[in-house]
């Protein structure tokens, strides 16, 4: 039983927020494969604010019955902001207000969002206590950190005066990458900083995050450190399976088979028919084509299948890579290596 707030969720393993990737489809497609709880890609407070009613941009406060509970994650410069951005957000229906204090990539940190926030604990808590003060008692607010912006003594007296005037303020639960800012993407994640994180602070809410690609890892993870639960991010890009295969490790199964070339094609063909709801044709078949090459990693022919994917420019070669390679059933394989992508730079139009 993983707690955040008054959430109660039966699985330790939720989607985490991912730019550029967990949008509603994706969410929803993690959701009907076992995910208990799914964060949507963050978005800057300005461009909150800015939303109008219009079918363009409606998808990023779109909140269905099915999809509860569902996080939205909020980043932004100025405390102004955030107030107002996080109620609109708490409007659309979204049961969690999660805050970015991790985000590396240079652009953000240079507009002094995301990880910026670690080198300043006085605005990132002032940030905390004005969310926390406008939304409702009910809606619990988190937040999502990196171990530090490096690795000085510095870096991590501001880390745990953010994480404990957190506390104070009332979140209901921090996320923890295991990198820090500087590190963006590169070496490993540093679990040990996170099993001394439980250790010092066992009565709380800790999610970890980093290095992450598989169920496995999932439950090792949990098991080494003692972190209440994990975020899956990049390692869910592809992979909705990691939900259901966590499940079953952690109740003491072995790993289930992987999924079935059909048992592929039906939840591509899903995703598929979620971002046609959303976007038009054209661009469902844009945005579908990173996922495609991530599921290509399940195919026993992944290689060529990857490269149709990648080739497929509009919604006509979308159907006949689906065509092509997923008409007959074969067993499916476990991906050799992660082959994670690094997530995509906020995009140019949440400015």
């Amino acid at each position: 039983m993983l707690l955040i707030g008054n959430l109660q969720l039966d699985l330790p393993v939720v989607q985490a927020a991912l730019s550029g990737y967990s949008d509603w489809p994706m969410r929803s497609i993690a959701r009907r494969m076992g995910a208990p709880y799914t964060v949507a890609e963050v978005m800057i407070d300005s461009f909150v604010n800015s939303l109008r009613e219009r079918k363009r941009t409606s998808h990023f406060l779109m909140v269905r019955e099915e999809d509860h509970p569902a996080g939205a994650q909020l980043m932004g410069a100025d405390p102004d902001g955030f107030p107002e951005a996080a109620q609109k957000l708490v409007s659309a229906g979204f049961d969690v207000i999660d805050i970015n204090f991790g985000c590396p990539v240079k652009k953000v940190l240079g507009r002094c969002r995301g990880g910026f926030h670690l080198s300043q604990p006085d605005v990132a808590l002032e940030i905390i206590r004005r969310v926390r003060d406008v939304v409702p008692d009910q809606i619990p607010v988190t937040v999502k950190m990196r171990r530090g912006i490096d690795d000085t003594d510095e870096s991590r007296e501001k880390f745990d005066e953010i994480i404990e005037g957190g506390w104070d303020a009332g979140i209901a639960a921090v996320t923890v990458h295991g990198r820090t800012v500087m590190q963006r993407y590169n070496g490993p994640s540093r679990w040990a900083f996170l099993k001394d994180l439980c250790q010092r602070y066992p009565d709380r809410t800790i999610l970890g995050s980093g290095d992450l690609y598989s169920a496995e890892d999932c439950v090792r993870m949990i098991r080494e450190t003692g972190v209440s639960g994990v975020t899956a991010a990049r390692g869910s890009i592809g992979n909705p399976w990691i939900f259901s295969q966590a499940r079953e490790l952690l109740e003491g199964r072995p790993l289930p088979e992987p999924p079935t070339v059909s048992e592929q094609r039906e939840v591509i063909e899903q995703h598929y028919q979620f971002a046609v709801e959303v976007y038009s044709e054209a661009r469902a078949s844009r945005q579908l084509r990173k996922f495609g090459m991530r599921y290509a990693d399940w195919h026993p022919d992944g290689d060529q299948v990857r490269a149709d994917f990648v080739a497929a420019k509009n919604a006509t070669m979308w159907q006949e890579t689906i065509k092509r390679w997923y008409h007959n059933d074969r067993s499916g394989v476990y991906p050799v290596s992660p082959g994670i992508p690094k997530p995509p730079a906020i995009r140019e139009y949440q400015h």
